[in-house]
């Protein structure tokens, strides 16, 4: 697993590539490609890396991925599990604006959609608001050709320029660049932890997992991700143990703290307010009324 600097096929009668995934779990390697991609989740449940940062992913959401932005869309551990039958859907939409579209986006009348394209390189979440609307506009798309469907996408483009509501998926200010061979390194880490948060990980456990010392482990964990290796192991356990929280398939919340990895309820809860900014109380209360609106 690496950075890949993937290649999306591109028809040679296309400048919008869209395509529609039905597969056993969504492809598992962190990768990067020239293309901004913009994924509608079907069907499937995960954790969505995007650079530095981490967000759980369920049915319905929307997520913009700026151009060379590296990304994973994880599922969850379930998707692996031996005689699993889950399946993931997605529509993806891909383009890019400095390939074929290069012209339209020279366009006077097109800069103020060039401008919000260039400002998106972190990427964004659309807003649970909108995305009936996007849905709609994406399947518009998915189901029209040649100049229909151009004027749709720069529809959907317009949509999204309106929305004053987005946060940045990512918060670095700089890119991080990754070689082939140090990306190799860093998906093997994330992959490990991702497939054993529940269970006690010692710094020596990760080092081990790409052949280094504790002490090069953390320095080169931290130059190439921006985090300790505490500070991202805590991260996936606690979006691990929000998506827990949500989906309400549990006993109590310490059920949920032990099954995330913690091996106590008072680190645990700590660990969540400084992630969070929330006690997992308040977390599911702003969860519930945030849901209440958007229905």
């Amino acid at each position: 697993m690496k950075v890949l600097q993937f290649t999306v096929p591109v028809a040679l009668d296309k400048s919008i590539i869209v395509q529609k995934d039905v597969l056993p779990f969504f492809y598992p390697h962190l990768h990067r490609h020239q293309e901004v991609q913009l994924t509608w989740v079907q069907q499937g449940e995960g954790t969505l890396v995007a650079d530095n940062n981490m967000h759980a992913f369920r049915p319905s959401d929307i997520f913009w991925l700026g151009a060379n932005q590296p990304h994973i869309f994880k599922s969850d551990p379930s998707y692996f599990a031996p005689r699993n039958r889950k399946k993931i859907m997605a529509l993806v939409i891909f383009f890019n604006p400095d390939g074929n579209l290069a012209s339209l986006f020279n366009l006077p009348e097109m800069k103020p959609l060039k401008n919000f394209v260039q400002q998106q390189q972190c990427g964004f979440k659309v807003p649970s608001l909108q995305t009936p609307d996007i849905s709609a506009q994406m399947l518009r798309i998915s189901n029209s050709n040649g100049p229909e469907q151009l004027m749709h996408f720069v529809e959907l483009l317009r949509l999204l320029s309106g929305y004053t509501d987005i946060s940045p998926l990512a918060t670095v200010n700089k890119k991080v660049t990754v070689s082939d061979h140090d990306g190799i390194r860093i998906g093997n880490i994330y992959n490990y932890i991702m497939h054993n948060y529940e269970h006690p990980i010692t710094l020596e456990d990760a080092a081990s997992q790409v052949h280094m010392t504790p002490h090069a482990f953390c320095r080169f964990f931290k130059k190439h991700t921006l985090h300790t290796f505490v500070s991202f192991l805590n991260e996936v356990r606690i979006n691990e143990a929000c998506k827990k929280l949500t989906d309400g398939n549990y006993d109590n919340i310490a059920t949920v703290a032990y099954t995330s990895g913690f091996n106590s309820i008072t680190n645990f809860n700590r660990v969540f307010k400084s992630v969070t900014g929330k006690s997992p109380s308040e977390y599911l209360n702003s969860y519930f009324q945030h849901v209440e609106k958007t229905n």
